[in-house]
């Protein structure tokens, strides 16, 4: 099976808030971009993070068949992040109901904390998943 490398980003509601928006990217140039959206931010969140979304929000369910079908391009996946909290709501949008859940290919995921980087528009999830996937291939070098 090929192992592809995947880098994600999510913004949220304050520190362990509800997910907003969460960008996967691969070094190809694929992208997955969704956003919930936020009924009450908080002040922090919306002065730098609501005005810069960039995407209208859709349902969960909307973004968990959008994610299952983006995912499903892959034989295998390894997911990398720079924040905890990222695979925290990843794997929380992949329950869909008690004892359910996305159908995924085979995953793995892997937490680095020196992929911290400023993306082209912070607090961005899509350009802060391309800033940390930049980052990883400066590290790790490109994939063959």
């Amino acid at each position: 099976m090929t192992t592809t490398t995947l880098w994600i980003d999510c913004e949220f509601n304050e520190f362990r808030g509800e997910l907003i928006s969460m960008a996967i990217v691969d070094a190809h140039g694929a992208y997955w971009y969704k956003s919930l959206g936020c009924d009450n931010p908080g002040a922090w969140v919306a002065e730098h993070v609501m005005p810069i979304i960039g995407v209208a929000p859709v349902s969960r369910g909307e973004m968990q068949r959008s994610l299952q079908a983006f995912l499903g391009r892959y034989e295998e996946i390894h997911l990398v992040a720079d924040w905890p909290e990222d695979i925290a709501h990843f794997c929380n949008i992949l329950i869909t109901g008690p004892g359910l859940r996305l159908n995924t290919p085979p995953l793995t995921m892997e937490v680095r904390r020196d992929l911290d980087s400023v993306s082209k528009i912070p607090h961005n999830a899509l350009a802060d998943a391309l800033a940390i996937m930049e980052r990883h291939l400066q590290i790790v070098g490109a994939p063959e």
